[in-house]
């Protein structure tokens, strides 16, 4: 019996180079990181996109990206045209890896015409990775987990 049947990892093969770069590709059309989501908003000027807090009123009470547009998922169909340039790309985010609706933001907004981006991590990884956040009492910034950020850098290197 050889390796490549008794590992789990490579028992069923890797794609072939070309599959995995249009898999890879398509993964980052459709996703971006809170890191680069927070790095393209800390630089001067326009990041050219404007992102989205899909949770409910309460939820972003308690706490959100600073400068977001607030549209619970629900709203979307009948607000989205009042409250967003369909020029513009939105990146929308929710609770955390546990949670779809930014997915289902994103599906939304894509069914009207916009172009989007869902930010993974969302609220949780935002928090966890340091970044400041907005609550009903005023800004707020946590240490960065050392399990989700590098410590004592500003950049993680990927």
């Amino acid at each position: 019996m050889t390796t490549a049947t008794t590992n789990p990892v490579l028992r069923v093969a890797p794609a072939a180079p070309a599959e995995a770069a249009a898999y890879f590709r398509a993964g980052l059309v459709f996703h971006a990181d809170v890191s680069d989501v927070a790095a393209a908003l800390a630089a001067d000027g326009d990041p050219g996109f404007v992102v989205l807090d899909s949770r409910s009123t309460a939820s972003w009470d308690q706490g959100h990206v600073p400068g977001a547009v607030h549209l619970p998922t629900a709203l979307i169909p009948e607000q989205a045209g009042q409250l967003l340039d369909r020029s513009v790309p939105v990146v929308t985010y929710c609770w955390g890896p546990g949670c779809n609706g930014a997915t289902r933001a994103a599906l939304a907004l894509a069914e009207l015409g916009f172009q989007v981006k869902e930010m993974l991590g969302g609220f949780e990884y935002w928090v966890r990775e340091g970044f400041e956040y907005e609550t009903w009492e005023g800004r707020e910034r946590r240490a960065a987990d050392p399990l989700t950020a590098p410590v004592d850098a500003e950049d993680c290197g990927c």
